[in-house]
């Protein structure tokens, strides 16, 4: 069973991912985003609420998904803007 076929991995990789786009949308970076993640798969890891297995397939899952450009797209539909600062575009 993989990460996508287990009811509360998929919720959570679901939260995980609004919760990323969000910030995102706020232009945060990569880096950013990957130190929530970080914090949040943390989380789950001290709490046990997933299976070893099944956390480590979700980690692997929302890496490849953080590091993909395909996954965000920018406040104005550009994915080249999405990680420019308010400061740095004249917007806040």
């Amino acid at each position: 069973m993989n990460a996508l076929q287990h009811p509360d991995a998929i919720r959570h990789f679901q939260s995980l991912c609004d919760a990323c786009q969000e910030l995102s949308l706020r232009h945060h970076g990569p880096a950013d985003l990957r130190l929530y993640a970080d914090g949040y798969l943390h989380a789950l890891r001290r709490t046990a609420v997933l299976d070893a297995l099944v956390l480590r397939r979700l980690e692997d899952l929302v890496q490849r998904w953080i590091l993909d450009p395909s996954s965000f797209i920018g406040p104005d539909g550009d994915p080249r803007a999405l990680y420019e600062s308010g400061y740095e575009t004249g917007r806040r």
